[in-house]
């Protein structure tokens, strides 16, 4: 049986555009080294179009996996040994960026949201597990005209950086071609 993450504690950060093949490439990997891997979907399910893209998913994926859907507060799941793949930053710094307590919107400032992302980052990566998570480069569309969606893009871009600059690898992904632009063994 192969489980690589009873060997060490190990991130590793699968980054790039819509649709260039991050998902499947981290579930690759997942596939790689355990037999029964984690899938941690981080979406709100904002509509009947998404659900059933989650469900197109879920169908792919197959009975081998775990699937554990949280919005915010991935620590609190046990992942002790597993390998997991956590799909991913965008969404789940939505979640943050866009509180829903008691059926009302709430907006908190980015460094607020920042300081709750990275506070929940360092708790669940500090179990030993390995953990594959997937994000996306919106900032490399340009600036966008809408002050919301440029506030997000910075929450999710500085999230994006403090993720690499923990992650003991990080690959880009381009038109479904893994280039790896960190490596552990650097």
């Amino acid at each position: 049986m192969r489980n690589f993450a009873l060997a060490m504690r190990r991130i590793i950060l699968i980054t790039g555009g819509q649709r260039s093949g991050k998902s499947v490439t981290a579930e690759s990997l997942a596939l790689s080294l355990s037999d029964r891997p984690v899938y941690m979907a981080t979406a709100h399910i904002w509509d009947e179009e998404f659900r059933q893209r989650v469900l197109r998913h879920q169908e792919r994926r197959g009975a081998q996996w775990t699937n554990i859907e949280e919005e915010k507060w991935l620590s609190r799941h046990d992942l002790t040994g597993r390998v997991v793949v956590i799909d991913c930053i965008t969404l789940w710094c939505t979640n943050f960026f866009f509180d829903r307590t008691a059926n009302e919107w709430e907006q908190p400032t980015v460094e607020e949201a920042l300081e709750q992302l990275k506070a929940e980052f360092d708790k669940l990566t500090s179990q030993d597990a390995t953990f594959i998570f997937v994000t996306n480069e919106i900032g490399s569309g340009g600036v966008s005209e809408n002050a919301v969606q440029r506030r997000f893009t910075d929450l999710e871009g500085w999230m994006n950086q403090y993720v690499a600059s923990k992650a003991d690898e990080v690959i880009l992904m381009v038109s479904g071609i893994a280039v790896k632009i960190k490596s552990d063994k650097q």
